[in-house]
C-alpha cells in the first residue's frame, strides 16, 4: 500500500504521478519485483509526509503499474492504471512501507429499463458539461464514455469532473454502481448550472468590455482625427488643466477643482456622471476669480454722471461720492451696502444703473420679487438633478469681474414656504465680515463677495426682516416735488419720450405750464413713472396727427404741412381727456368737523380729509372708513382728552350724554392705519362740537396723549411733499420732528408755513377758525349747556 496526495484515483483510469518519499520508493519496488500491483489511497491532510494509518482514507484503488522511470533527483515517475476499488481491512507497518489487507466488494447489476434511463440522463448530462466547458475534448470525452458498463461509465464521468479531493473520495466509496450513477447525475446537474451561471457573467462582461474597447477605440479614432485636422493637438482635458491653473482660484477650489479633473478623466466620456463633473469644472471656472473692473476714482468724472443722469437726489449723490473717497484713500476696502427705500418711479433702479457708471464697474440685477426658495440664492447640492447654482453666483459668472455693482432689486417683496427663507440666507451675501467666504451649495466652495458694491431697493422697510435691515446702509428716496419733477420732465422725460414716439423739435414742444398741467391734473405720484407715461400718450397722439397729415399729402389733397404742436396747459383736455384730478385749491373752503390729516403709505405721501358729526343719541362713538386698530384707538383717546377738557373748551361737562359722535375717512373701501392721526381726530371732534370751522388751508399730522401731548411721527418729508402736492401752504407737526427739517426739499420750506407743536392747545389755536376762549372756567361756575335741538341745527 502507498499513501498519495492531492489526488483519487479511479478504476479504469490512467494516472501519471511523482513518488519522493522513501517509504512510498521502498512499497513500489516491491510491487514491481512481484506483481505490480498495489494498494493507493489518499491521505487525510496532503501536508503530512509520514502519514499514519488512521490519517489515510479507509477506500482506495488497486493499481497495475503500468511504466515507472527515474528521475535524476532520485523520484519515480509513475503511471498506474486503476482496477478496483477496495476497503482496508487492516495495515501493517514492518518493512519500512505499508502492506494492507483490502476487501473487495463486487456488485452485479441487474439490467433493465430503469438502469437504461440511468445510463442514458448521465450520458447526456455529461455530454452538455463536455460542452460547456472548455477544458476537456469532446470527440475523446464522448468515445470514453461509450460504454455498457454502469460502473465503468460512473467511475469514468467522476474522474473528469471538476471536483474536490472530498468530493472525488466520496464518489470512490460508493461502491454499488447504481448508487454511484444516481450521485454523479446529481453532480452533473449541479456543475452543469455552475458552468451556465459562468458562461453568462463571462458573455456579459465580454460585451461591456467589447462596450469600452469600441469606445475607447473610437475616441482615439476621433482624437487622430482631428488631429490631423490641426484641431486637437491638446486633449480636452489637459485644456481644462491649464484653464483650472490660470484661473487664480483659491486653494481650497484648486484642489478640488484638481481632484474633479482626476474623477472625469477615470470616468468614460459617454457616462452621465461625466457629465456632471464636466459642468462643475465649467461653473468653477467660470466664476471670476481674479479678474477684477479698473475703477474710476475720479470724484468730479463721478459728480459729472450723477448730475447728468439724474436731478435732485442731492444725499444719495453725496453718499456715492463719500464711498468713491473712501477708496481713494484705503487700497482694499470692504465693499458698499446700500439700501434704497422709497416709493416706486423715484429712480431706485436707475440710480444703480449711474452709480455702476460712475465707478467704471460691470451692473448686474437680480429681482427678488416673489422669490420663495432658499436655493435661488445658495444654489442646489451637486447630488440633485439638474442642479445649479444660487442666483448670487450665476450674476457673478454674468458681470465676470469680483467687483460688479450688485442690485437686489424688489428686496421687500421676497417669500418663505416650505423650501426654506430666502430673506435668512441673504444674510451671509450681505454681511462685510461674512460674506468673503460666502459657500454655494453647488460650488461647495468660499467665494469671496467683498469686493461686490451691493444695492438693495425696497418700497418699505417694514417687511424686511430685522436682521437683514441691519447689515444694509437705509438710504430713503421719498419723492420728488413739483419742481423737481418739471426739471426732470424737461430734462430727460420729454427727449427720452421724442425718441421713442420718432418725433423731432419741429414737430412737437412741450411748455412749462403743459407739463405743470399734466403734474397737476393728469397724475398724483411721488416718482415720475406716471408722468412719463402721461408725456408718451401725448406723443403718441401728436405722432398720428403727424402720420395722418403725411399720408392725405400723398393722395390728391394738397394740406399745408402741419404746424409744431406746442402742448399748453389748455391744449391737454383735448388730448387726454378731462382732468383726472380737481384741482383742490380751488374748492377748499372752511368746514365744520372737518380736518386735513397727512398720512405716509407705500407709494409716498397722501392727504386725509376726517369728517366727524353730531347726533342726537347717548354718548356712543362711531367710528367709520376702514381704520386699523392704531387709529380706532386714537380716536378714542382724542375723544377722551376733549371729555377731560370740556371746561376749557367751553363746553358742558355732561355735553356727551345726549349726542352720538360719528368719525368717517372717505374711501371705506382702502384700508388705513397708522399713529400719526391723532391730533387731525381731535381737531375734527372739537371742531364739531364748538361750531368753529376748521382751517381747509393747514393739513396737519401728530399722535395726541390723554394729556394733550403732540408725539412725533414718521415720514415727515413724503407727508409735506403730499400737501405740497395738493396746494396746502401751511402744515402742524410735532416739534419732536423739528430735527428732520434738513431732509425737507428747499421748495416745501419757502412756500409752505411750518408750525411745531407740543401740546393740543397750540394745534387747535392754529386749526380753527377763530380761538377758543382759553380762560378756564371758575370752579362752582354752572354753564348753561346747549340744547340738543341747538346743537343738531348746524
Amino acid at each position: 500500500m502507498m499513501p498519495i496526495r492531492d489526488v483519487v484515483i479511479f478504476p479504469h483510469m490512467m494516472t501519471p504521478f511523482v513518488v519522493g518519499r522513501e517509504s512510498s520508493v521502498r512499497a513500489l519496488e516491491e510491487a514491481m519485483a512481484g506483481d505490480k500491483k498495489i494498494f493507493l489511497a489518499t491521505q487525510h491532510d496532503a501536508s503530512i509526509d509520514e502519514p499514519k494509518p488512521n490519517e489515510i482514507y479507509s477506500v482506495g484503488t488497486i493499481v497495475n503499474i503500468v511504466q515507472s522511470l527515474k528521475l535524476p533527483d532520485g523520484n519515480i515517475k509513475v503511471l498506474v492504471e486503476g482496477v478496483e476499488r477496495a476497503r482496508v481491512v487492516s495495515i501493517s507497518d514492518e518493512e519500512g512501507f505499508f502492506r494492507a489487507q483490502v476487501k473487495i466488494s463486487t456488485y452485479k447489476v441487474e439490467p433493465g429499463q430503469q438502469l437504461d434511463s440511468l445510463i442514458s440522463r448521465v450520458t447526456g448530462l455529461f455530454e452538455q458539461y463536455v460542452k460547456l466547458s472548455q477544458n476537456l475534448n469532446y470527440e475523446t470525452m464522448i468515445a470514453a464514455i461509450r460504454v455498457d458498463d454502469p460502473a465503468r461509465l460512473a467511475d469514468t464521468v467522476g474522474a473528469n469532473l471538476n471536483l474536490t479531493i472530498e468530493e472525488r473520495q466520496e464518489l470512490l466509496e460508493i461502491f454499488d454502481p447504481i448508487d454511484r450513477l444516481t450521485r454523479v447525475a446529481e453532480v452533473l446537474d449541479i456543475e452543469i448550472e455552475k458552468l451556465n451561471v459562468d458562461r453568462t457573467i463571462q458573455g456579459r462582461v465580454k460585451r461591456q468590455m467589447e462596450k469600452a474597447q469600441k469606445e475607447y477605440y473610437l475616441n482615439e479614432k476621433i482624437k487622430a482625427i482631428q488631429k490631423e485636422l490641426g484641431r486637437g493637438e491638446k486633449s480636452e482635458i489637459d485644456e481644462l488643466k491649464k484653464k483650472i491653473e490660470s484661473a487664480g482660484m483659491t486653494k481650497d477650489a484648486l484642489d478640488k477643482a484638481t481632484t474633479e479633473l482626476k474623477r472625469l478623466e477615470n470616468m468614460p466620456p459617454m457616462s452621465a456622471e461625466s457629465t456632471v463633473s464636466r459642468n462643475y469644472l465649467d461653473w468653477l471656472l467660470a466664476v471670476p476669480w481674479k479678474k477684477k473692473s479698473k475703477e474710476i476714482r475720479e470724484l468730479k468724472y463721478a459728480e459729472e454722471v450723477l448730475e447728468a443722469d439724474h436731478y435732485g437726489l442731492e444725499k444719495i449723490k453725496e453718499r456715492i461720492l463719500e464711498f468713491l473717497a473712501v477708496r481713494r484713500l484705503v487700497k482694499n476696502p470692504k465693499g458698499s451696502i446700500l439700501c434704497f427705500v422709497g416709493p416706486p418711479g423715484v429712480g431706485k433702479t436707475s440710480l444703480g444703473m449711474s452709480i455702476a457708471k460712475a465707478t467704471g464697474r460691470k451692473f448686474v440685477r437680480l429681482s427678488l420679487g416673489g422669490v420663495r426658495d432658499e436655493a435661488e440664492i445658495r444654489g442646489h447640492r451637486r447630488t440633485y438633478i439638474g442642479a445649479l447654482p444660487g442666483q448670487i453666483i450665476q450674476m457673478m459668472k454674468k458681470a465676470g469681474t469680483r467687483n460688479p455693482v450688485f442690485m437686489l432689486d424688489e428686496v421687500d417683496k421676497m417669500s418663505m414656504d416650505f423650501r426654506g427663507d430666502p430673506s435668512a440666507a441673504l444674510l451671509e451675501v450681505l454681511d462685510p465680515e461674512q460674506n468673503f467666504m460666502f459657500v454655494d451649495h453647488y460650488l461647495d466652495v468660499e467665494y469671496d463677495l467683498s469686493q461686490v458694491f451691493f444695492i438693495a431697493t425696497a418700497n418699505v422697510l417694514h417687511t424686511i426682516p430685522p436682521a437683514l435691515q441691519d447689515r444694509m446702509e437705509v438710504i430713503r428716496l421719498s419723492g420728488y416735488t413739483e419742481l423737481e419733477k418739471m426739471e426732470i420732465a424737461k430734462r430727460f422725460l420729454v427727449r427720452k419720450q421724442m425718441e421713442a414716439t420718432g418725433l423731432g423739435k419741429d414737430q412737437i414742444e412741450f411748455g412749462d405750464a403743459g407739463i405743470q398741467g399734466l403734474i397737476q391734473y393728469y397724475t398724483r405720484e411721488a416718482g415720475v413713472r406716471n408722468l412719463e407715461r402721461e408725456i408718451g400718450n401725448v406723443c403718441r397722439k401728436i405722432a398720428r396727427q403727424v402720420v395722418n397729415n403725411e399720408s392725405s399729402k400723398e393722395g390728391k389733397e394738397k394740406k399745408q404741412p402741419l404746424a409744431k404742436a406746442v402742448i399748453d396747459g389748455p391744449k391737454l383736455p383735448d388730448l387726454l381727456g378731462p382732468w383726472r384730478f380737481r384741482d383742490l385749491e380751488a374748492e377748499k373752503k372752511n368746514e365744520i368737523g372737518a380736518s386735513v390729516g397727512l398720512a405716509w403709505t407705500e407709494v409716498g405721501g397722501q392727504i386725509l380729509t376726517v369728517e366727524c358729526t353730531l347726533m342726537e343719541g347717548k354718548g356712543k362713538l362711531t367710528i367709520t372708513g376702514k381704520l386699523g386698530d392704531v387709529m380706532q384707538e386714537s380716536a378714542q383717546a382724542a375723544m377722551s382728552f376733549i371729555r377731560s377738557r370740556a371746561h376749557t373748551l367751553g363746553l358742558p361737562r355732561d355735553f356727551y350724554r345726549n349726542l352720538d359722535v360719528h368719525i368717517h375717512i372717505p374711501e371705506g373701501a382702502i384700508p388705513k392705519d397708522g399713529p400719526s392721526a391723532g391730533i387731525t381726530l381731535a381737531t375734527a371732534i372739537c371742531s364739531a362740537l364748538t361750531r368753529i370751522p376748521v382751517r381747509a388751508d393747514v393739513a396737519m399730522t401728530g399722535e395726541i396723549t390723554l394729556r394733550g401731548k403732540v408725539l412725533p411721527i414718521g415720514g415727515l418729508k413724503e407727508k409735506l411733499m403730499a400737501a405740497h402736492r395738493h396746494g396746502i401752504h401751511e402744515a402742524i407737526m410735532p416739534k419732536e420732528n423739528e430735527k428732520d427739517l434738513p431732509d425737507i426739499p428747499d421748495a416745501i420750506k419757502q412756500n409752505m408755513k411750518l408750525n411745531f407743536v407740543e401740546s393740543m392747545d397750540e394745534v387747535l389755536r392754529i386749526a380753527l377758525e377763530r380761538e377758543l376762549s382759553s380762560l378756564p372756567i371758575p370752579p362752582g361756575v354752572e354753564v348753561q349747556p346747549p340744547k340738543a335741538e341747538e346743537a343738531l341745527a348746524h
